[in-house]
């Protein structure tokens, strides 16, 4: 294989040609970062924290592909992947994994004590994570908890403190997670199914679809509460009118199951997540605190 293969293998393995997680990763810790900053966060901040989503979300990709090494050649949209295809071996893989997250480690170390600590549980979470799947009848909960780090980490790195806020937005980013993972899981749930890895869409069984609905719905509901501590104005809750239009849309995408669909309601989570983002930056913006 020559080195440019390799590079391309590598930036699949890390799905850099899939950035739907980095997104995914990023909105709810630039949530994080506004509310911290009640507006525009400190730059250095900010850029630490894109970078760091980067890095993270390429490194737990890895190993999540080592994790499921044994089950990727099994199931239809993952056979494809470099470790499953066996162009990448195991030890490259977690030397890959090694090397993205001391890059991250060592991007944090600028800033405070508090957030270079948050670091350590939130590392152990990422790389922990792929192996539940094995075990946790509900792994979407243990990933909402690990996509959900970078909140307190924002906060942190931008005040030196926790509030309580920091904990309901992780709440209602952890509902949020588990609605949009579930809904990746209903594609795969067939072949899940055979080969025994536990997810959310299989312990919710017939009542997959509204468990999907119940969780994006109290992850709304959360963030209208959130708005209300935060005393946000107009914009931040026209932009939880947006999002709620499209989870609404999303119900239309997985009523039926259908598996194409279903990533297709994945992957549209992307939106709903900027359009918060948006109204939470704009409100700040044009009623500053």
């Amino acid at each position: 294989m020559s080195m440019a293969d390799r590079i391309q293998t590598y930036a699949q393995l890390m799905r850099l040609d899939k950035p739907i997680g980095i997104l995914l990763l990023l909105w709810p810790m630039l949530w994080g970062l506004w509310f911290a900053a009640q507006g525009l966060p400190d730059g250095k901040v900010f850029v630490i924290f894109v970078l760091g989503a980067v890095l993270m979300r390429s490194a737990g990709c890895v190993i999540n592909d080592f994790a499921d090494r044994d089950f990727d050649p099994h199931v239809e949209r993952t056979q494809h992947r470099p470790m499953a295809a066996g162009r990448v071996s195991s030890k490259e893989a977690l030397s890959l994994a090694g090397g993205l997250s001391l890059v991250a480690f060592l991007l944090i170390l600028p800033l405070n004590q508090l957030t270079i600590l948050l670091s350590v549980p939130a590392l152990l979470l990422a790389a922990s994570y792929p192996f539940t799947k094995r075990f946790f009848a509900m792994p979407q909960a243990y990933l909402g908890v690990a996509f959900s780090f970078g909140i307190p980490m924002a906060f942190a790195a931008q005040t030196d403190s926790l509030p309580l806020i920091v904990w309901v937005l992780m709440l209602a980013n952890l509902f949020w997670v588990i609605a949009y993972d579930t809904a990746y899981a209903m594609v795969d749930k067939p072949d899940d199914l055979k080969i025994g890895i536990k997810t959310s869409a299989i312990t919710f069984g017939q009542f997959d679809v509204l468990g999907v609905m119940v969780c994006h719905s109290c992850f709304i509901a959360i963030m209208v509460a959130i708005g209300l501590l935060q005393s946000m104005n107009l914009l931040y809750y026209a932009s939880l009118a947006v999002a709620s239009a499209l989870i609404a849309y999303q119900y239309s995408l997985i009523r039926n199951r259908d598996r194409a669909l279903c990533f297709k309601a994945f992957l549209h989570n992307n939106w709903v997540g900027m359009v918060i983002f948006v109204g939470i930056a704009l409100d700040f913006q044009v009623f500053p605190r």
